[in-house]
């Protein structure tokens, strides 16, 4: 007698029977990706089933994880997003990260700097060091890293549009520090294709952006083999309101034009691969998420093997951050923001994540204070210390619902991928507005959920109460702008101002050409050109990106 004759023999003969008594609350289960939950699931039917899908941690297809003991050798990094106000407030906050336990940095950068404008641009007036560090000069970028081992602590850049100027003045602090940069361990965003998609912190139009990421790819390669050259996020497309499936997909299809793009300047698959690295989101549906992460893991090294012919397993393996999920943050109850944040951690590890941001449960009010990132910290170190989960390699693997959503979503993710490849690839999907099309419709349908109450969040549209909110706010002094800029102005008197006219007419030749311009940044940075003065430059050449007008 079959497992599949003896699952319908137990729908018939005692499920049903069960339900007439106690009718279930819903007419249909289904995952925040809409793939249908059975009430019950049978195990794999072969053993080449389970090989050829799951196989052992460490090996290919990965989907048990790219480390044969994972966290049973070494846990994950826990690496708190933080920056905010200036390069000295925000110096202060990773120190004492660090000395609560944080194993890495990320930082955070205001949007001015996002954008590539100095603090003391116009267009920056209102915005230096809000929703992070503001980052102008080599001078500030010193100051961030003040008293900080770089040699020994790896270090992510949340920046894009602007990445290989960051990159650029990073370098030149560590050579400073008189560390050799092919020691140093760590990651930029480096992402401009979601930028399109979700983010909007762009500044050039695709075709110089995929070069400024191909010069940052060979630079990496040659010069900081340690380095993450990129880190390609599903996370934001994630906050714009996608399913898990889109999450995975549109990711997907980013990260294969950049190998694309790599490939098609003579970079070698096996030798820049392994300096990829992925960001995605944990949100609050809990098996489905760890599925997510497995589901990518096998999708890559699929993708990497078949697709584009690498050949060391070492070019398979996904390593990814995931960071909790922003848009899952309450104003309302904030203190539930902990509970949502201690469950999606735990999909995230449970998932097989290389590094993790937990949120703190203030941050739908206003930037999070110490108090709050300490408790979101003590949330990571609970998980990897108290709970038992990082003893095991891939402790859901074999669990039959887990391995139904892995292959659901990996089978759902690629159908997108295809579509897309119809569509002549990522780039050309985004220009036609598909993937910012679909992301919106899964945002609305989301909506529509919630007004109707078919989707239920604590504190906002069941459970509510009347509340006075204890919590206290962090607070960037308005007076942190005028001594940004103050700072500036000084800089600006005392360099060298015939070098940094030099220097800026040798970008301005280099980006007509075709010359890798990681160099040029550094040499430029180290000359106290500034991040505005960079990125003026290379938009006068350039351009600037216009997104286009679907009707």
């Amino acid at each position: 007698m079959s497992l599949e004759s003896e699952r319908k023999r137990w729908e018939k003969k005692t499920l049903a029977p069960a339900s007439k008594r106690f009718p279930e609350r819903k007419n249909e289960f289904t995952t925040s990706s809409g793939i249908p939950l059975p009430p019950t699931l049978v195990p794999r039917d072969s053993e080449h089933s389970y090989l050829n899908e799951l196989g052992f941690p460490g090996e290919y297809p990965f989907t048990r994880g790219v480390q044969p003991s994972m966290y049973r050798g070494r846990l994950w990094t826990m690496r708190q997003y933080a920056g905010y106000a200036s390069a000295k407030e925000s110096n202060q906050r990773y120190r004492y990260l660090l000395e609560h336990g944080q194993t890495g940095l990320s930082v955070a950068f205001d949007l001015p700097t996002q954008i590539g404008y100095d603090s003391d641009d116009s267009l920056a007036l209102g915005e230096v060091g809000k929703v992070g560090v503001a980052i102008s000069s080599l001078e500030d970028m010193a100051t961030l890293f003040h008293d900080i081992p770089l040699g020994d602590v790896s270090t992510s850049m949340t920046i894009n549009a602007p990445a290989a100027i960051l990159l650029a003045m990073y370098v030149a602090v560590s050579k400073r520090h008189g560390i050799e940069i092919n020691q140093l361990r760590g990651t930029i965003q480096n992402d401009i294709l979601k930028e399109y998609i979700a983010r909007g912190t762009y500044i050039f139009p695709p075709e110089p952006s995929m070069r400024l990421i191909t010069d940052i790819f060979s630079f990496c390669q040659r010069e900081i083999p340690h380095w993450n050259s990129i880190s390609i996020s599903g996370y934001h497309i994630r906050e714009a309101g996608s399913t898990a499936v889109q999450e995975v997909a549109f990711t997907m299809a980013n990260a294969i034009a950049y190998v694309e793009a790599a490939q098609s300047i003579g970079l070698d698959i096996d030798q820049f691969a392994q300096q990829l690295s992925f960001f995605f989101n944990a949100h609050n549906n809990f098996l489905e998420e760890i599925a997510k992460f497995r589901a990518a893991r096998r999708l890559w090294a699929r993708l990497m093997a078949e697709r584009f012919g690498a050949k060391n397993p070492a070019s398979m393996r996904m390593r990814f951050h995931t960071q909790t999920g922003g848009s899952t943050l309450t104003a309302q109850q904030p203190e539930n923001n902990a509970v949502r944040v201690a469950l999606q951690a735990l999909a995230a590890v449970m998932g097989g994540t290389q590094s993790l941001h937990t949120n703190s449960m203030d941050e739908a009010l206003w930037l999070p204070t110490e108090k709050a990132v300490r408790l979101a910290l003590r949330t990571q170190q609970v998980i990897a210390y108290e709970s038992g989960v990082a003893d095991s390699a891939d402790p859901l693997g074999g669990a039959y619902l887990v391995e139904y959503l892995t292959d659901q979503i990996e089978q759902r993710a690629q159908a997108y991928l295809d579509n897309i490849d119809q569509m002549g690839g990522a780039q050309s999907a985004i220009e036609q507005g598909y993937i910012q099309g679909e992301i919106q419709e899964a945002a609305y349908q989301y909506q529509r959920e919630l007004e109707a109450k078919d989707q239920i969040v604590v504190g906002v549209n069941a459970f509510e109460v009347d509340e006075d909110l204890e919590l206290e706010p962090l607070r960037v002094d308005p007076s942190i702008e005028a001594e940004q800029c103050q700072r500036l102005a000084e800089l600006r008197k005392r360099r060298d101002q015939t070098r940094v006219h030099e220097m800026l007419t040798q970008l301005e030749t280099a980006a007509h050409g075709d010359e890798n311009l990681m160099p040029v940044f550094i040499e430029s940075v180290e000359n106290d050109v500034t991040l505005g003065e960079i990125c003026k430059t290379l938009r006068q050449v350039w351009g600037e990106y216009q997104p286009p007008v679907w009707i």
